[in-house]
């Protein structure tokens, strides 16, 4: 049987643990494919746990709290991949996601959007493909993050080769 943990942002990891209202469980590190990847994400405690566990996993993470802070990351970092909040204050992940797709080294950047929001509209979704954009839907578990960040890097590296 596989346990599968849902990563919360009342979940706290530490060192090569995770520690959850159910209790602390072991994170095993996985043989990643390696990459930069960037969050933005209002959520502190969520952007801190993301970037924890995909840095276990052997990712570089980068982290910002706005869409603005992630524009500056954007340009000074450049990003293999982005995992995005949706819900944001000033400007929200929608219009980072227009930002970045203006800028010709950004338009092809992998992108997942992560949302809380089980009752988008779909205009938005439309929208956020139409933009080359994946969505996930709150609650992730541990191992749907770590596919994310996969899939993510794979993509990327799919479109530097040509493949």
């Amino acid at each position: 049987m596989r346990v599968r943990y849902c990563v919360q942002p009342w979940s706290v990891c530490t060192g090569t643990t995770i520690a959850t209202a159910q209790g602390m469980f072991p994170l095993t590190q996985i043989a990643p494919a390696v990459g930069r990847l960037l969050i933005v994400d209002d959520d502190d405690s969520t952007t801190e746990t993301f970037a924890r566990i995909l840095t276990l996993e052997g990712y570089e993470v980068r982290t910002a709290a706005s869409a603005e802070s992630g524009l500056r990351e954007i340009e000074s970092g450049s990003p293999d991949a982005i995992i995005l909040d949706l819900r944001m204050p000033f400007i929200n992940g929608l219009g980072l996601l227009y930002r970045l797709r203006a800028v010709e080294p950004h338009r092809r950047t992998p992108v997942v959007i992560v949302t809380g929001d089980q009752c988008l509209d779909d205009t938005v979704i439309d929208e956020v493909r139409g933009l080359g954009a994946e969505i996930r839907f709150n609650p992730l578990w541990l191992e749907d993050l770590v596919d994310v960040a996969r899939s993510l890097i794979r993509a990327s590296r799919e479109q530097l080769h040509g493949a």
